[in-house]
């Protein structure tokens, strides 16, 4: 359903609607009382696009507006981004703390990451077993359970759009930094992540 989208022209029609009826309440345009109500129609009209545009900045997805409150809220920004980040990648690290419920799985880490921007692929180690592993595969300790590798590719571009970037911000970006910084945060206590890019 989408929002209701009033002009100035259906501000002033609704309210000539609500004026009595008679000679001295005329609803011609060259009319002194429509001129006036013309000149108050264009602030109702603004004030209801801005409503309209709280709805679309209200979702973490789509904010600009509302990004600091957000950003605050989920104890954003931190070092993970960089000294200056574009608003895309504000937005999608918002997006990931934000929808972020927990888990330990590697469908959870790949999730989290898609929801920075980030495409990865995770490798699992176990520790070698006499009567399991078999010739040509490493000889890995016990300490290897706990071990997972990340696998994503070496610079993960970041391009501006139009009409989600703003002006000054550059037209790409791109580094690990924020993959590598958030996946720490929320990874298990004693896991070992390892970062390999290709």
């Amino acid at each position: 359903m989408k929002a209701p989208d009033y002009t100035a022209a259906d501000y002033v029609s609704a309210m000539q609607a609500l004026l009595p009826r008679g000679r001295v309440w005329p609803r011609d345009g060259d009319a002194v009382q429509t001129r006036v109500l013309s000149g108050l129609a264009p602030t109702y009209a603004r004030q209801t696009a801005r409503a309209n545009y709280l709805l679309i900045d209200a979702f973490p997805s789509t904010t600009y507006e509302l990004l600091p409150e957000w950003e605050s809220t989920l104890g954003l920004p931190d070092p993970c981004a960089g000294v200056s980040p574009t608003i895309t990648q504000r937005r999608n690290q918002v997006v990931a703390r934000f929808t972020n419920i927990g888990g330990a799985s590697i469908p959870y880490f790949i999730g989290f990451a898609a929801n920075l921007g980030y495409t990865i692929s995770i490798t699992q180690f176990a520790p070698a077993r006499a009567g399991q592993s078999r010739v040509g595969q490493p000889l890995c300790g016990p300490d290897w359970a706990f071990a997972y590798q990340i696998n994503a590719p070496v610079n993960t571009i970041v391009r501006s759009r139009v009409g989600a970037s703003t002006v000054g911000e550059p037209l790409a970006a791109w580094g690990n930094a924020v993959l590598e910084c958030e996946i720490r945060a929320v990874m298990p206590a004693h896991t070992i992540p390892i970062f390999s890019y290709s």
